[in-house]
């Protein structure tokens, strides 16, 4: 019997040998597009170093504090990054990330930092004459190409974004036998950390700068709307249902993490407030249920429900769309509150301690002795039933105390008992 070779067998091979050199092909074009991209990046890096790091540092325009305020650990960066750059341009992709993951506290440092460095440059700038001056005569130097000192300062924070999809592509390219597959993972992982670190604090100043807008809007400061853990979501005009039949008036309504805020324009006519809003109440969603009310705006914008715990609030739009993307951003802050609550509240119930009473109050002389006289006296009412019931039985008389009436005998005791 011969085995002839399947027609289709040197097309399987073939296709599997296409898919590798594909893969080889995408690999090779990210290296590449990787190395030269980091050549790009070293050179600003430089350009930040030489002509501001260490001439400011060398003339003394600016104090310690206020340089390292700035620039931060934008020197130790560049730094790693050469010695990067020079396993990459020599192909060493896996041990050139493993060492630069190694450094990565100094990125950290200068993401958590670089809100603080924008405000100091900023105020360097309308501050110190001299250092004006110098940053726009270094600016104005051929080498940086028209770039502001403030698009370089946010490049770290850029190349993060970048390393991590340069690495998924040459991960998702590597053939998991080569020794680089893993320590290109692990380096994926990492600096994926690192970029949502970055993401995080974007959107951290982001929300605080809202705060910070509608605080300013508000008049007057008894109402705080900067407090810690408190989140920005949306704003606009509803209109208020009064219970009574009177007619809908126009409200600003502020919705945040955990309140819902209400207020109103102030007089047009005021000379400080005119562009303000008083705040009317406060309404906490720890306790709201939203409902969507139907009927009563002929298809024309829509009407939604509030209930608190100790108010009611009808809330219309003439815009339809307008109130389902308000009834979506309620429902969606609501159940994120509650679902916090149960979290925190379930926590607290694991931690907390059975309630019993103290152990060296149970065992004082007293109560041992009360707990005596009440088990004799349970014991010889027991016996006397039971001497009541059986007459002839062969229990014997119960002495000082009850339990030896109770107690059966051995067959080897029944006659001495007789």
């Amino acid at each position: 019997m011969s085995f002839a070779p399947s027609p289709f067998t040197p097309m399987g091979i073939r296709s599997i040998q296409e898919q590798r050199d594909c893969w080889e092909r995408k690999r090779s074009c990210t290296a590449r597009e990787l190395v030269q991209s980091e050549q790009r990046y070293c050179e600003q890096l430089d350009l930040v170093v030489t002509y501001f790091v260490e001439i400011l540092k060398a003339k003394g325009t600016l104090r310690q504090d206020i340089r390292e305020s700035i620039f931060s650990s934008i020197k130790s960066i560049h730094l790693i990054n050469q010695t990067l750059l020079t396993h990459l341009e020599l192909g060493r992709f896996g041990i050139g990330f493993e060492e630069f993951c190694t450094h990565l506290q100094l990125y950290n440092t200068y993401v958590d930092n670089i809100q603080t460095a924008k405000k100091a440059l900023m105020v360097q700038v309308k501050k110190s004459k001299a250092f004006r001056r110098f940053k726009k005569l270094q600016e104005s130097r051929p080498e940086f190409n028209q770039q502001k000192l403030e698009d370089l300062l946010t490049l770290p924070l850029q190349r993060i974004q970048q390393y991590k999809h340069f690495l998924r592509d040459l991960t998702e390219n590597t053939s998991p036998d080569n020794p680089e597959f893993q320590q290109l993972s692990k380096a994926v992982k990492t600096i994926s950390e690192v970029a949502q670190r970055i993401q995080d604090n974007a959107r951290s100043h982001e929300n605080h700068l809202q705060l910070r807008r509608v605080q300013k809007q508000l008049k007057g400061r008894k109402t705080r709307i900067l407090t810690p853990g408190r989140w920005y979501i949306r704003e606009g005009w509803l209109k208020t249902v009064p219970p009574k039949g009177m007619e809908a008036k126009p409200k600003m309504f502020y919705l945040f993490s955990d309140i819902l805020l209400q207020a109103k324009p102030c007089s047009p006519i005021h000379p400080t407030n005119r562009d303000k809003f008083a705040c009317q109440r406060i309404y906490p969603l720890k306790e709201c249920t939203v409902d969507k009310v139907f009927g009563h705006t002929k298809s024309q914008g829509g009407l939604i429900s509030l209930t608190f715990a100790r108010a009611k609030l009808l809330l219309m739009s003439d815009d339809q769309g307008d109130i389902n993307d308000w009834y979506r951003s309620l429902c969606l802050a609501i159940g994120q509150l509650k679902s916090k609550n149960t979290v925190v509240h379930r926590r607290d119930e694991l931690r907390r301690k059975p309630i019993r009473s103290d152990p060296d109050s149970q065992n004082t002389p007293e109560l041992q002795q009360t707990r005596g006289i009440k088990r004799t006296m349970m014991l010889d009412e027991e016996v006397r039933e039971h001497k009541e019931g059986h007459s002839s039985s062969s229990i014997p008389s119960t002495g000082e105390s009850g339990y030896s009436a109770t107690k059966r005998l051995k067959p080897s005791e029944a006659p001495a008992a007789r």
